[in-house]
């Protein structure tokens, strides 16, 4: 097993078909790697439903627009958007999407995510589960979809913006965390645009974007500032400072 060059100590080793599973612990963090030198998902110790990546944080920013009964979550990691979403949203149903069982295993052992009914988890695969998902049946869908070292493919698909746009209500949101800005003369740009009216963009330190689509038109500003004052009493993730980084783009 290569040693990863995340600081810390390695705290639980477990194995899948997919191959590694390791919780690394330093100080204050705690970290889910797939055998890489890549953090697949970090939460504080003593906050495990706060995100402490600034991608995962700005995933969250369509809460400063819109608050939603039900939630869908593609790809598990630890758990912490999940988590977060389930703190910051406490009338809502969170639905997660995850392809490996002991993924889930860890995220529930390791790293605080809530066993509850409003809470539910599907087994199975992403593009498979969003396809067989009745039409208008959740408002927002997060999709992060990343393995040891890259990107899912599926999230380069038309036919999967297309039945994210399908499941989501009329102002539902896509956000997908997608490894780099998006080519504007691709096909997943142009599908992009075709299925939402309103696209946002978010660049994380990281370099990779965050892209918001909504189903609704609106013009996100001016800000809001007393709701992200109460946003940031339920979950300090620095929502002002995460606004500044919000880009509209021209669709």
């Amino acid at each position: 097993m290569q040693k990863p060059e995340i600081r810390g100590d390695i705290v639980h080793v477990t194995r899948d078909a997919v191959g590694n599973i390791l919780v690394i612990d330093d100080r204050k963090h705690r970290v889910l790697s797939f055998d890489s030198v890549f953090e697949q998902s970090k939460i504080a110790r003593a906050a495990p439903h706060v995100p402490v990546h600034e991608y995962s944080r700005a995933m969250l920013l369509p809460a400063a627009f819109a608050t939603p009964e039900h939630v869908t979550v593609l790809g598990m990691g630890g758990g912490a958007l999940a988590h977060g979403l389930y703190h910051l949203f406490p009338d809502c149903a969170v639905h997660v999407v995850e392809l490996r069982p002991k993924v889930v295993e860890v995220a529930r052992e390791w790293f605080g995510l809530p066993q509850s009914d409003r809470l539910e988890i599907t087994l199975g695969d992403a593009r498979k589960v969003v396809a067989d998902l009745p039409p208008a049946s959740t408002r927002m869908i997060f999709t992060d979809l990343y393995g040891a070292d890259r990107m899912s493919p599926a999230q380069a698909q038309r036919r999967f913006i297309k039945d994210c746009s399908h499941a989501l209500s009329d102002d539902g949101w896509l956000i997908l965390n997608y490894h780099r800005p998006p080519d504007e003369t691709s096909p997943l740009y142009r599908e992009l645009v075709r299925q939402f009216p309103c696209l946002l963009y978010f660049r994380s330190r990281t370099n990779n974007t965050v892209i918001y689509g909504c189903k609704e038109p609106f013009y996100p500003w001016p800000l809001d500032l007393p709701h992200l004052a109460t946003l940031e009493s339920q979950l300090p993730i620095a929502w002002r400072k995460l606004m500044k980084k919000l880009m509209i783009a021209e669709v």
